[in-house]
């Protein structure tokens, strides 16, 4: 548990209310994954994606962030309109996906009931987001899904939420030079109530990758 490069291991007992509802799970589904789950995709990520936690019936069964909802859908059907993976997504870890250029992590790791989880919790797992968005050599950009990840971003990086609004499509420059983009959550409740369309959540990565490829031009006049 020193070692705040690493994700939590299996058995993390740093929320207890966390790790109480994870024995239950584990009681009621033995065959579902019921940890804490790790990030994916490419280690060598210029864009990485923070969501909330891990749903009950998606990462938590599955072992995968965002696989096997309602969520993970549009999100890895949205990457892959931006030119960001290889493969199809089947809503399974074995369906074969890989991530090119991006990484999906969560704000909290565990399952929480509800899928609320409390202020404690979402300070508990902020010692493994940090370190882990420092160890990605190549990012430059973070959208975040939603407030509490927005938030937990933030802290991260040792500022102050409340100076940087939450907003669909708002952009936020942060200390070091990387770039935090926000979005509504994709959430089912987003999408069936249209608070979040196909085309809003489309048109905040086609913005990252804009702004990278401006991003890249200017390196490259200035070089010339």
């Amino acid at each position: 548990m020193d070692d705040f490069g690493a994700g939590p291991p299996p058995d993390c007992a740093l929320c207890p209310r966390l790790a109480r509802f994870r024995a239950e799970q584990r009681r009621a589904h033995p065959d579902w994954f019921n940890a804490p789950v790790p990030s994916f995709g490419d280690p060598e990520a210029w864009l990485a994606v923070v969501g909330l936690a891990p749903g009950l019936t998606g990462a938590n069964r599955t072992g995968r962030p965002f696989t096997g909802d309602h969520a993970g859908g549009l999100l890895y059907e949205t990457l892959g309109k931006v030119g960001m993976t290889a493969g199809a997504y089947a809503g399974d870890i074995g369906d074969g996906l890989r991530l090119n250029g991006a990484i999906i992590l969560n704000a909290v790791r565990c399952v929480p009931p509800q899928n609320k989880p409390v202020a404690a919790e979402i300070n508990a797992c902020r010692r493994f987001l940090a370190p882990e968005l420092d160890a990605l050599p190549r990012l430059t950009t973070i959208v975040a899904l939603g407030t509490i990840a927005h938030a937990s971003i933030l802290r991260a990086h040792g500022e102050t939420p409340g100076r940087y609004r939450f907003g669909h499509g708002a952009e936020h420059r942060l200390p070091g030079g990387r770039l935090l983009i926000d979005s509504y959550h994709c959430s089912r409740y987003n999408q069936n109530t249209g608070r979040l369309t196909d085309a809003m959540f489309e048109a905040v990565f086609a913005r990252a990758v804009e702004l990278r490829g401006l991003k890249s031009v200017s390196r490259h006049c200035e070089e010339s």
